[in-house]
């Protein structure tokens, strides 16, 4: 198996763990959005330490500098945003909506892109915006007599929330600063951030809840880590749109465990987003082209 192969494989893993992680966090019923964040990041920030223990005795610089903390910050509260978001639209959708909604993150990012790390939009880039956003009022269905209005648009903001936090990461990367201090520096944060909150509004959970609520942790840091590895293998042109799968994922597990479906606007909205992704994907692979053949011919 080559690397774009093994990349490609780890990023369909990691779509399928973000949608187990959707699904036990519905599965756990009934508690705040918060207190579901918080022992899912408690997961991934042990399993963090754990690897940054690793890294430390293996003599690798893990240090944070000026420069790196504001951008630290930004990350985990942004990021922390689009969670809360997330789990709270989980709860209030059908799972492959919410699942939807979240995946707006990319076009979110490339809007966060141009103003904070001044990298350009292209027109084609410009119109896959527009035609994602279109495809997300399909699913959002902007009416007041929409019941899931409210939890759409809190959704839509947690995608915004995920896309702010990934230019963070990208502007992080370009500093040097290890991976693994980042999603540790995250997952802490995340944590201590929810946890007055957590303490003053706790409800008291049954054993499955909170095996429920441990699962979603092991899955998400299985997400996080499979990511990771499938950027290690092969270049993100090449291999990210395969990240769009979780929403299949997300639809069949929603169907099976729920009994959830789409609708037809839904399913509209999906084509769009997805397919805007795709094409935006194609795009810049088509655009990375030149300069590789350049690079061969030289």
């Amino acid at each position: 198996m080559n690397n774009r192969a093994k990349g490609i494989l780890c990023i369909l893993m990691s779509a399928f763990c973000f949608a187990v992680m959707s699904s036990f966090v519905r599965l756990a019923g009934d508690l705040p959005s918060v207190q579901k964040s918080f022992f899912r990041n408690v997961v991934a920030a042990v399993i963090a330490l754990v690897m940054l223990l690793r890294e430390h005795h293996k003599g690798e610089k893990l240090s944070i500098n000026r420069k790196q903390l504001p951008l630290l910050i930004l990350r985990s509260v942004f990021g922390t945003v689009g969670i809360l978001c997330n789990f709270y639209a989980v709860d209030h959708l059908v799972l492959s909506d919410a699942s939807m909604l979240n995946k707006m993150s990319p076009f979110f990012a490339i809007i966060c892109s141009y103003f904070v790390l001044k990298e350009k939009i292209t027109p084609v880039q410009g119109a896959g915006v527009l035609a994602a956003f279109i495809g997300a009022l399909c699913i959002i269905k902007p009416t007041f007599a929409n019941m899931d209005l409210f939890p759409s648009i809190i959704g839509l903001i947690g995608g915004m929330g995920a896309g702010i936090a990934y230019t963070m990461v990208r502007a992080l990367g370009k500093t040097g600063i290890h991976k693994s201090v980042i999603v540790f520096f995250f997952s802490a944060f995340s944590c201590l951030i929810v946890l007055p909150v957590l303490i003053a509004g706790y409800v008291p959970m049954s054993a499955t809840q909170l095996l429920y609520l441990l699962g979603a942790g092991v899955a998400a840091a299985g997400g996080q880590f499979s990511v990771t590895s499938a950027y290690c293998f092969a270049p993100a042109r090449e291999i990210s749109v395969y990240d769009y799968t979780q929403v299949i994922f997300s639809a069949v597990l929603g169907f099976i465990l729920f009994g959830q479906l789409p609708d037809g606007l839904s399913v509209i909205g999906y084509l769009l987003i997805c397919g805007t992704g795709v094409a935006i994907f194609l795009y810049n692979r088509h655009q990375d082209q030149p300069a590789v053949h350049s690079v061969k011919g030289q």
